[in-house]
């Protein structure tokens, strides 16, 4: 190793043991102190907004000369509206219920003993992501809130924007009376700081929650060692039209789903249509889509229906566009759909558009995400409109945590238990 490898691992060893110490701090603090410090960021994230704005747009420039997709820019991109959604999701992060020290459950045994399963943080946090800065505010906050000291490692195209709203969580940190290490931020783009978080430094890390594409989150399930990964995968998101679908509310979802934003995970990526009514129901839902702006791609099935629809390969299945391009497919019923989702699925989130709610919750039983939505968007795969404030990502592993990760689903628990002077006989 070199001296620039060392003392690289010599800094990111440093941090791992400043965050451990901070776990301490973090369970002494009350709800009251962690409330305090979350919402001091809100306040010195609105103060910081021009240096903010100004750090993200030497980033976008700099990722637009380097290529960056469109899709991935738009998640880079804040200016002065996202600036304020942020501080504005700080305080509602600082606003909902404290997770911590709750009892999830509590009984009494014959013997006499009072036994209380707990909620408690998990420990040490590393958060590895890509694209997006919001990401540095909303796990600072959703950390602080469930008492977990975090080390977080953005992406180098958003590098000047993460270090900017950093140091306003520090600030809100210290306005508290809390310690910053219970927030650092690796401040160099060398990867190698990836490949050190994955070693868990030295014991210092109980979790690493990867965010970004697929590549990412393949390579640190790949390489992590002695240290557990959440993982979120891309969101191959689906929206089904059963034939019983009311048409303009079929269009309106198929329309939102897509199109609202195309380059969040939540975004559709196929539209499935059932058989028994696709001669209703498509021709005006991908009229609509096209009318948008929208590329679609269809099976056999779907362009003998949509004439002029360009021909999907097997490949637009499994591809998450984060662009205006939808694939169709028509399939025979609920089972055909949630067929077709087990094959080509990545158990994000997944819609029925349906008047029949028998045939609606059959789909919600049948098919496995993380979120499954019964006449509404796929876009609303999001924390904050789960009542969470914000979110760390969507969760499709099948662990403790699903769907969106706030802070509730950043807390594990520990028994509790009460005895009077009882002894095992």
């Amino acid at each position: 190793m070199d001296d620039a490898g060392a003392n690289l691992s010599a800094q990111m060893g440093a941090m791992g043991r400043g965050a451990r110490q901070a776990t301490v701090a973090l369970r002494l603090a009350d709800a009251a102190t962690r409330t305090r410090a979350i919402a001091a960021m809100a306040a010195a994230v609105r103060a910081a907004s021009a240096g903010i704005i100004a750090a993200n747009a030497r980033d976008v420039a700099a990722a637009r000369g380097a290529g960056l997709a469109p899709a991935m820019v738009d998640r880079l991109l804040l200016d002065a509206t996202r600036v304020e959604a942020m501080a504005q999701g700080l305080e509602t992060v600082a606003a909902i219920p404290d997770p911590l020290g709750v009892e999830t459950e509590r009984w009494d045994r014959p013997n006499g003993l009072d036994i209380a399963r707990v909620r408690t943080p998990i420990g040490v946090i590393g958060i590895i992501y890509e694209s997006r800065p919001n990401v540095t505010a909303d796990a600072a906050a959703l950390c602080i809130r469930s008492g977990n000291a975090v080390i977080l490692r953005g992406g180098s195209e958003c590098l000047g924007s993460n270090l900017a709203i950093h140091a306003a969580v520090a600030t809100g940190l210290a306005d508290a009376g809390l310690p910053e290490t219970c927030v650092q931020i690796v401040r160099t783009a060398d990867r190698t700081a990836v490949g050190l978080m994955l070693t868990g430094l030295d014991g210092a890390l109980d979790l690493i929650i990867p965010r970004g594409g697929k590549s990412l989150v393949a390579r640190v399930k790949d390489e992590a060692r002695g240290v557990a990964v959440l993982g979120h995968l891309e969101g191959l998101c689906h929206v089904f039209l059963h034939a019983s679908a009311d048409l303009a509310k079929a269009t309106a979802i198929a329309v939102n789903a897509k199109l609202r934003r195309v380059s969040v995970c939540g975004a559709a990526e196929t539209l499935l249509v059932d058989s028994a009514d696709a001669q209703r129901l498509l021709p005006p839902v991908a009229k609509a889509l096209s009318d948008a702006g929208c590329e679609l791609r269809g099976d056999a099935r779907a362009r003998s229906l949509v004439p002029g629809m360009a021909e999907a390969t097997e490949d637009d299945w499994r591809t998450e566009y984060l662009a205006p391009i939808l694939s169709v497919a028509v399939v025979d019923g609920v089972d055909g759909a949630a067929a077709h989702i087990a094959a080509y699925g990545s158990a994000h989130t997944d819609a029925i558009v349906a008047e029949d709610l028998v045939a609606a919750e059959r789909f919600a039983t049948l098919v496995d995400s993380a979120i499954v939505l019964i006449n509404a968007s796929t876009q609303y795969a999001d924390g904050a409109e789960f009542g969470f404030g914000a979110e760390i990502g969507i969760a499709t592993d099948r662990l403790h945590a699903r769907g969106p990760v706030g802070a509730e689903q950043l807390t594990t628990y520990k028994y509790v238990v009460r005895g009077t002077g009882q002894t095992r006989p």
